[in-house]
């Protein structure tokens, strides 16, 4: 027992990747259950699913990638092994208890999410600290992850806040929600992204040249700020802007980088496919916002946000993740035929996801095809793990 602690907390990206998958799964057994009506539970889908997929299961697939690349990039001692599990436990029994709340006792949500909150505090200034102290000239990247980062623990001190009945509870969880979707969770993944995805590319492609805007974290962080500002105020003319601004950012972006794609392996072009999934989901929006300035009656439900959050968002971790798995266990960086199967698959659960908002606008069953898509969804997450998790469990 001993020795297989040592193992697993020898590196923090095992014991935060097994979290966040394990969460990921448990969450999204959770809401098929809701959804199948096996599961019932008094809270709403803004706590068991939105809250849950930001502040317990994204957040801790970047503590565990962060926690080994910060030191890196700033030229930093690596993080203890005491203080990151330390994080771990915390993060781990909190996440606990706000899952058995939810099924059965949710007076103590407001607890579990202090707790959480707490936990992510000290993360921050953890990576903080690693910044502060370094010596480092160029500071770009760590500094735009920090902003976002920080902009995290705004969003969820405000969801904590939404907890408490005042008569603005549900205006708060809303912006709680909006904010950590899209400057936290978005923010840190794009910023991840357009340092990592460049640099791997030219590891294996040495003729590749890194191109990219000079200033491309500070035009992301506002058109995001604009973003949410929109989603607050529900204006549909101020979203169609800021999203076509977005739209255009990123494709601009895309074509700058040129990407070699026809030139790299599985676990390089699943990253590249990621990014695709960025300006799909504006365009959508883009059409949802014009089509509610044009009175066109048509209901796109959350198509776009699930565009980024399956699209973007999950390929991009199982992409990182299968990468950091085996790069860290001391294998090659290599997706078999299995992996290569599961991205490819993924990508089809993501279209059903969005097919299942245009739904609504059909005499087809809304509620059937996310439970089809949930169960493959899951499907693919319980697979992957059957490969991946139980080398992160293992430990190095």
């Amino acid at each position: 027992m001993t020795t297989w602690y040592k193992n697993f907390s020898s590196q923090p990206h095992q014991a935060f990747f097994s979290n966040g998958m394990i969460f990921f799964i448990l969450f999204l057994s959770l809401i098929l259950g809701v959804y199948t009506q096996k599961i019932s539970i008094d809270s709403s889908i803004l706590d068991y699913h939105a809250y849950s997929m930001i502040h317990i299961v994204f957040i801790q697939f970047f503590i565990g990638f962060l926690y080994v690349v910060f030191p890196r990039f700033l030229v930093q001692a690596q993080i203890k092994v005491s203080t990151y599990m330390k994080h771990f436990y915390l993060y781990f029994f909190s996440s606990v208890g706000f899952f058995i709340s939810l099924l059965f006792a949710n007076e103590y949500l407001f607890l579990f999410s202090f707790t959480l909150l707490l936990a992510q505090i000290l993360s921050f200034k953890t990576l903080y600290e690693i910044y502060k102290n370094s010596k480092v000239t160029n500071k770009y990247d760590a500094k735009w992850i920090l902003i976002c980062f920080f902009a995290g623990l705004i969003s969820h001190i405000l969801f904590y806040i939404s907890f408490f009945d005042v008569s603005f509870s549900f205006t708060l969880k809303k912006l709680a929600i909006n904010s950590g979707f899209y400057i936290f969770s978005f923010g840190i993944i794009f910023a991840v992204s357009q340092r990592m995805i460049p640099f791997f590319t030219q590891v294996k492609v040495p003729e590749y040249k890194i191109n990219k805007s000079s200033k491309i974290m500070e035009i992301f962080f506002f058109l995001m700020l604009l973003k949410v500002i929109a989603l607050f105020f529900e204006n549909a003319y101020f979203s169609l802007i800021s999203d076509t601004l977005f739209f255009v950012f990123f494709v601009n972006e895309l074509i700058k980088w040129k990407l070699p794609i026809f030139k790299v392996s599985a676990i390089m072009w699943v990253l590249y496919l990621s990014l695709f999934w960025i300006p799909l989901g504006f365009f959508i929006s883009i059409l949802e916002n014009s089509f509610s300035i044009l009175n066109i009656d048509f209901i796109f439900e959350k198509a776009s946000l699930h565009a980024f959050a399956l699209g973007y968002f999950t390929t991009i971790l199982l992409g990182f993740g299968t990468r950091v798995v085996l790069g860290h266990s001391g294998r090659t960086p290599y997706a078999n035929s299995f992996t290569k199967f599961l991205f490819l698959a993924l990508q089809g659960v993501i279209i059903l996801r969005v097919f299942a908002s245009f739904t609504l606008n059909s005499n087809l069953n809304y509620v059937f095809w996310i439970n089809i898509s949930s169960f493959f969804l899951l499907l693919i997450l319980i697979l992957w793990s059957s490969s991946y998790l139980k080398i992160l469990l293992k430990g190095k």
